[in-house]
């Protein structure tokens, strides 16, 4: 048996944890699409990736229910990139997804029989 994640389950997840996980890491500070992607994949040890068809529809999203606010950066010799923040509303929705969360994976584990404590 393998510990890698089928594809099925693993887009199942991503669609129930996607919003959660981008908005944890605009929490500490703007960052740039495939930045957030990068650092999903860096911080999950490769478990949970994006690709580009899914995470830019995803940030359009959050930035017109108002969660997030991108703008756009130039910088001198770099592709011109829009960077994504974190709104106070943002952090607000933040804060009730991860509680949501937290209950929701202590139940499983209740269920499962996984200790996460």
């Amino acid at each position: 048996m393998t510990d890698a994640i089928s594809p099925i389950l693993d887009r199942e997840l991503k669609k129930g944890s996607a919003e959660l996980l981008i908005l944890s890491v605009l929490e500490v500070r703007a960052r740039h699409g495939y930045e957030i992607s990068k650092l999903i994949e860096n911080e999950s040890k490769g478990v949970l990736s994006f690709n580009v068809g899914s995470l830019y529809p995803l940030l359009y999203r959050l930035e017109k229910r108002g969660w997030i606010q991108g703008r756009w950066v130039d910088k001198a010799g770099q592709r011109r990139r829009r960077y994504y923040q974190l709104t106070a509303q943002g952090k607000q929705v933040l804060r009730a997804q991860r509680s949501n969360w937290k209950a929701f994976v202590a139940a499983i584990g209740r269920i499962a029989g996984v200790d996460y404590a």
